[in-house]
Parts: C-alpha cells; structure tokens; sequence
C-alpha cells in the first residue's frame, strides 16, 4: 500500500463520516408536519429584511426556493 492510497483512504472516509453528521444534524432539525416555522428572516428582491414574525396572525405564508437559482452551477 502506498502512501498515496492510504491518504484517500483517509481522506474519503473523513468525507464521508463529515457527511454522515451532516445528515444526522439536518434530520435532527427537520420540522414534521404540524409544526410551527421556527423564527427567521430574509434578504427580499428589494434588500430590505422580511422576517416571518412580521405575518404572525395577518396572512398566510408560502416559502418557495429554487435551488442554485441564479448561480453559475
């Protein structure tokens, strides 16, 4: 076994115990259905900060994304 191999093998299971955490932690936070949306706030198309507290008890919310919108990817 050389030195380099042995480094990939380092390097691709470091990936993938970082990516197995990541999973884990995100999972942990995921709302289920029935929950309330937890605080936060927004940059809007205009810059100016949209919080969600600021719709509490006047209408309803729909959050919507696209994913790598506007990116080079």
């Amino acid at each position: 076994m050389t030195k380099m191999s042995l480094l990939h093998r380092w390097i691709t299971a470091s990936l993938l115990g970082a990516a197995t955490l990541f999973a884990v932690s995100a999972q942990a936070q995921m709302p289920k259905p029935g929950d309330r949306a937890p605080a936060f706030s927004v940059n809007s198309s205009t810059g100016k900060p949209v919080a969600l507290a600021d719709y509490l008890g006047k209408k309803n919310v729909v959050l919507f994304f696209y994913i790598a919108a506007f990116t080079d990817t």
